[in-house]
């Protein structure tokens, strides 16, 4: 198969990169960081949680800014233990804990969701986002709820369906190289991607992050901006060959979060200021990444 940097018009050893916001929706301190650095040219991309109270500000945003690629961040865990969400589907389903919200963790989803009850969530959640006019270019899925990560079980024949349906491509990486995932999740990531291949789905070559927490939060040694930035840094610099979306959760670290949030609030923060930081746009232009948004997979995949 040709690799899809090549297809992309890219040269077969340029090394492409989507600075992507996870989370957009989830708070209005989310929301206002994001919009910021997308507006700024600082993110290529973001998506929505659809189920999320701040939602509606941010689908407003987007169908009001249609040339900006904004995607659907399909949600089906609620991690926070004060500030929790629902299906849009309601209640009544395989999909919320005792006390009717989403589960806070992966293994719950995987282990009681049934596929049927899936499946219509997150039709519901695309949908949602459609109606409101926003120009969905992708499909991600917050947590990794839908990859099988603890129990085997993937949920992404749902996803699936609604990437063909609507023709959006799905962040789903071929390589556990580089993410949060475990060598033993490459057999899961390679059935998916043959599957994804055979059914026309465009995904990527990688998927990148760096450290979700605050290493030594409320200690001596809590990780300062600095090193944080550091940390990104090499991360950018290791980007190999193909097509890799690095993605963080840009937020104002601001009293909303600090509430909202069990913890991290700083690094939120600090992932806002990198972004526009002038050392990382150098570092970016110094090790040769090309910045591209989900809009190009779509349009190939649409082609």
């Amino acid at each position: 198969m040709t690799s899809l940097v090549s297809r992309l018009g890219f040269p077969s050893d340029a090394k492409a990169i989507i600075l992507n916001a996870d989370d957009f929706g989830m708070c209005h301190a989310a929301n206002e960081a994001i919009t910021e650095m997308l507006v700024g040219g600082h993110l290529d991309s973001t998506t929505v949680m659809v189920p999320c109270a701040w939602a509606p500000e941010a689908l407003a945003f987007a169908a009001a800014n249609p040339t900006l690629d904004v995607g659907v961040h399909l949600v089906l865990t609620s991690e926070w233990s004060r500030y929790r969400w629902r299906p849009l589907t309601g209640i009544g389903s395989t999909l919320v804990d005792a006390d009717g919200y989403f589960p806070a963790d992966v293994r719950s989803v995987e282990e009681n969701a049934s596929v049927a009850d899936v499946a219509a969530e997150l039709a519901a959640q695309l949908e949602a986002a459609l109606h409101a006019g926003v120009d969905v270019t992708h499909i991600d899925n917050h947590m990794g709820s839908v990859y099988g990560l603890h129990t085997g079980r993937d949920l992404l024949g749902p996803v699936f369906e609604l990437a063909v349906r609507h023709g959006l491509p799905f962040r789903l990486p071929r390589v556990v190289e580089g993410t949060e995932f475990g060598a033993d999740l490459q057999p899961v990531l390679d059935r998916a991607t043959q599957a994804a291949d055979a059914a026309g789905i465009v995904i990527l070559d990688r998927l990148w992050t760096h450290p979700f927490a605050l290493a030594g939060e409320g200690t001596d040694a809590e990780e300062t901006y600095e090193q944080v930035r550091d940390g990104f840094l090499e991360l950018l610099r290791a980007v190999p060959t193909g097509v890799t979306e690095i993605y963080l959760h840009p937020m104002v670290d601001s009293a909303e979060l600090r509430v909202a949030v069990d913890h991290s609030s700083s690094k939120r923060g600090y992932e806002r200021r990198l972004l526009a930081d002038p050392v990382v746009h150098q570092t970016i232009e110094e090790e040769g990444l090309i910045r591209i948004g989900w809009r190009a997979l779509r349009d190939l995949q649409r082609r």
